[in-house]
């Protein structure tokens, strides 16, 4: 049987290893990626760049306007994520054989799944983007573990926290393995699913509608 198009221990390790790196995600990793790798990084940095943007729009001693500079990064962040998890989920397809190359880009790519595969209500893109995020939580429990700052009871109950994300991660790893491995046997697929954030878009928010119409 041809080889899984990911395995999820070699991806939280990527994870791991990027949010290591000095000066990422401020700056992509330069490393040589397949399109599905790349595209595996751009939905991780987002995700990290989006986790510090939070982090920040919580703060309650800076201006107003520093704040709702954070939320238009947030916005963008959350965008650049989900295309990312689209993108994802059309090449995994692709390399599954469940969906036409020429027809993955589309707003609707048909899937041609094996008679009596099961859907999966979750994309695989999707799982790798909650993946990214719980290697952001490890990392963040992990600097809490080790403060100076806090007393021993804060330590012990992130150690706590620390081991149930590790706990959780691994169990959606399995799970990713083993909806990949299903959709290779043809007992399983997913479909790509088209996130159309309206707010972003003004032609469909209806605030920006409002302001356009004021403004002509």
């Amino acid at each position: 049987m041809p080889a899984l198009p990911v395995r999820a221990s070699e991806l939280t390790a990527l994870h791991d290893r990027l949010l290591a790196r000095a000066h990422w995600p401020q700056q992509a990793a330069d490393e040589d990626a397949t399109p599905l790798g790349h595209w595996i990084e751009v939905n991780h940095r987002q995700n990290a760049l989006l986790w510090a943007q939070e982090d920040l729009a919580r703060r309650t001693t800076v201006a107003d306007a520093e704040i709702a500079a954070n939320k238009r990064a947030i916005d963008g962040h959350n965008q650049a994520r989900n295309d990312a998890i689209e993108r994802i989920d059309e090449l995994l397809l692709v390399q599954l054989g469940l969906v036409d190359e020429a027809a993955a880009r589309s707003d609707a790519p048909q899937a041609a799944p094996p008679a009596g595969a099961r859907l999966n209500s979750e994309t695989a893109g999707s799982m790798i983007d909650r993946l990214s995020i719980l290697a952001l939580k490890l990392r963040a429990m992990q600097q809490q573990m080790t403060r100076d700052d806090v007393d021993e009871a804060h330590r012990s109950a992130s150690r706590l926290r620390h081991a149930r994300l590790r706990e959780q991660r691994q169990d959606l790893a399995g799970c990713l393995d083993a909806l990949l491995a299903d959709a290779l046997a043809g007992r399983a697929w997913f479909k790509v699913y088209r996130q159309f954030k309206m707010y972003n878009d003004a032609r469909f928010n209806p605030a920006l509608v409002a302001e356009a119409r004021a403004r002509g």
